[in-house]
Parts: structure tokens; C-alpha cells; sequence
């Protein structure tokens, strides 16, 4: 079995390179997917938003407002409080997740596309502490994951997909690319820079130019993860 971790900032191109390992047979946990499913009416995360939040931040039809959520963490500065109450419990269940699949595969290599596989500070102890001292001591990256893969891109690459991203085919007016723009920048500063997160990484994919090159790589890199799953 192989735990894996794959990350990269923001526009980096890592859900691409998720689906491609996907494709060849990787069991993918995508933190943003498990996130959400759990800031629904009903979780436990969804409960400790609203009640740390306030009802500002629940709509009329009881779901949680996830632009307000955004402005109040990035615009406000209060984004480690939210990732206190989220981190944690998407940990918990990825690694669920993870056992679940190596109890039927136990060669099977699992993948947890994630941006902050590196800058968490959090582990999956519980949501109870808010100003996260506990989480902080529980399992962090290099316990959590046998291998890293980090997928690169230039900064006004990864500008350029979040702002197209953003605009999901639409036309923008100048004034909104800009801020859109300015939103990636405000973002990628959150994030910690590539040569930072090469360091620490076992395999680095670069994502500058056609899909048919990242694929290439992705091609490479599969059978070995397989191999050190077999070993595993």
C-alpha cells in the first residue's frame, strides 16, 4: 500500500493530474470534495461553523454561505479559525477513507489531492479545540503520507487558470479580471512557494506547457508509485 500525497498552489494544475492518475488506477481523496460534504445541514463541521460564525454566515434555506465564508476568512483574516474547525475532520476522513480501500487493496496506492498538504498546522484529533493548541499536536504531513508529489506551474500561469477558472467561459469586464486577479494574487501569498514545497517533495510534476506533456510525466511516475506499493 502507498499513502500519496499530491499538491501544488493554486492554478497549479493538480485536479488535472489527479484525474490522469485516476485514470490509470489511483484511488483519489479530494480534500476540497470531502470538505464540502461536510459543511453541509447536518455535519458536525457544517454545526461548529454556523456556531462559531454566527448566523451570518447560514442562508435563508439553512445552507452555509460560502462567499461570506470566503470574504470573512481571507478578506477578514480569520481563515486559520475556519481551518481549525475543517482541517482536522477532513484529515480524520481521508485516512477512514484510506484504510477502508487498503483493507480491500492492500496494494492499492491512495492519492489525496490537497493545496495545503504542507501549510496545515492542523491534525485530526477532533473540532473541539477551536484555537487549535490540540490539532496542533497531532499527525502531521510526514506521518500522514509515504510520498509527496508537488505539480508546478509559473506564477502568472496559475494567475491566468484561477482568473479562467473563475470566469467559468464567461467575458469579464477589466475591472473584474482584475480583481480576479487580485484574489490569485492574495491567495498564492497564503501559500508556501514551490521551491519551498520542492524540498520537501519526493516527485515534482511540471505543468507549464500541454496537457499531452503533464500526462507524459504522470505516465512515468505511475508504475513507480506502483512498484513501492507492491513493497509496501
Amino acid at each position: 500500500m502507498l499513502r500519496v500525497g499530491l499538491t501544488g498552489g493554486l492554478g497549479s494544475g493538480k485536479s488535472t493530474a489527479a484525474r490522469m492518475f485516476a485514470a490509470l488506477g489511483a484511488h483519489v481523496l479530494q480534500s476540497d470534495t470531502i470538505g464540502r460534504e461536510m459543511m453541509e445541514p447536518g455535519q458536525e463541521v457544517y454545526t461548529a461553523i454556523a456556531a462559531h460564525f454566527g448566523p451570518g454566515v447560514v442562508m435563508a434555506d439553512g445552507r452555509l454561505d460560502r462567499a461570506e465564508l470566503a470574504r470573512i476568512a481571507f478578506v477578514d483574516g480569520r481563515v486559520e479559525e475556519l481551518n481549525a474547525i475543517v482541517h482536522p475532520a477532513v484529515i480524520a476522513r481521508q485516512m477512514e477513507m484510506a484504510e477502508e480501500i487498503f483493507a480491500r487493496e492492500p496494494k492499492a496506492v491512495v492519492m489525496v489531492e490537497s493545496a495545503l498538504i504542507f501549510e496545515t498546522n492542523y491534525g485530526y484529533v477532533g473540532l473541539h479545540d477551536i484555537d487549535g493548541s490540540e490539532e496542533r499536536s497531532g499527525e502531521r504531513w510526514q506521518r500522514r503520507f509515504d510520498k509527496i508529489i508537488l505539480v508546478t506551474a509559473p506564477e502568472e500561469m496559475k494567475i491566468d487558470r484561477y482568473v479562467a477558472r473563475a470566469a467559468g467561459g464567461e467575458t469579464l469586464t477589466e475591472e473584474r479580471r482584475m480583481d480576479l486577479e487580485d484574489e490569485a494574487v492574495s491567495r498564492l501569498e497564503r501559500q508556501m512557494p514551490d521551491e519551498l514545497k520542492s524540498s520537501m517533495s519526493d516527485y515534482v510534476l511540471t505543468n507549464e506547457g500541454s496537457l499531452q506533456e503533464l500526462e507524459w510525466q504522470v505516465d512515468r511516475l505511475w508504475p513507480i508509485l506502483q512498484a513501492v506499493a507492491a513493497q509496501g
